[in-house]
């Protein structure tokens, strides 16, 4: 039996893959704790799913040549143990295959990529490396996030990068040191955080960036990235 732990699924999306009409599939369990993460319910494995591996499949069977694409988000996708067994039996079905990631497995991506089993990534970048610890609150190798981006970048398939943006826990600053790590990138969203589902009940009195503010990091961080836009 496949071990691909399922917490939900959306069965159309226009907007969760560019440029595609897609179903968005949800995966269990995160190793990071985030405290504004915005699918709290996904942070935890339960231990019983709500929906099972052959149940998605049959309902992806049904949608052959009515959806473009398969989004695969969470939760972290890549702790998913059997993720690449799961995205073959997509691709199987003549779907383009999106996925989300915070960019902690490297490795898992490098075989995907390999597999010629993705067409789109899209990473969270949460911070400058020396707030990764702090913020994802965990012992994070930020050589793994490097790794990734790197793998991203240089995989020949549509990305993009992304970061959620809370005042006070990042700065206006910290998005030149976040440039630099992406530089030469196709596509960088900044996020406005907006506190409906979260993690941590603290993050409720979070605010954004004004727009003021967003305009000044957008303007930092010209010609570093080709794409820089707020959503």
């Amino acid at each position: 039996m496949m071990s691909f732990v399922i917490g939900g699924l959306q069965k159309t999306s226009l907007l969760d893959y560019p440029g595609k009409l897609s179903a968005i599939v949800f995966t269990q369990g995160c190793n990071f704790k985030c405290g504004y993460c915005h699918n709290p319910e996904l942070n935890k494995i339960k231990t019983r799913p709500l929906y099972t591996v052959p149940a998605i499949l049959e309902f992806l069977k049904t949608r052959m040549g009515k959806l473009d694409g398969v989004v695969i988000t969470g939760g972290e996708t890549c702790i998913q143990k059997d993720l690449k067994s799961f995205v073959a039996e997509i691709k199987g079905m003549g779907f383009s295959v999106k996925l989300d990631t915070n960019g902690s497995m490297p490795e898992v991506l490098e075989d995907l990529l390999e597999n010629r089993l993705l067409d789109y990534i899209a990473m969270d970048i949460k911070a400058p490396l020396d707030k990764y610890c702090r913020i994802t609150k965990t012992n994070i190798d930020t050589e793994k996030i490097k790794r990734s981006i790197n793998i991203i970048m240089n995989s020949g398939i549509e990305y993009e990068f992304r970061t959620t943006a809370i005042k006070g826990q990042l700065e206006e600053k910290d998005f030149i040191e976040i440039g630099d790590l992406i530089s030469g990138a196709k596509k960088y969203y900044l996020q406005k955080f907006v506190p409906t589902k979260i993690l941590d009940a603290d993050f409720f009195d979070k605010p954004t960036f004004s727009d003021m503010e967003f305009g000044n990091i957008v303007s930092f961080l010209r010609g570093k990235v080709e794409l820089i836009s707020v959503r």
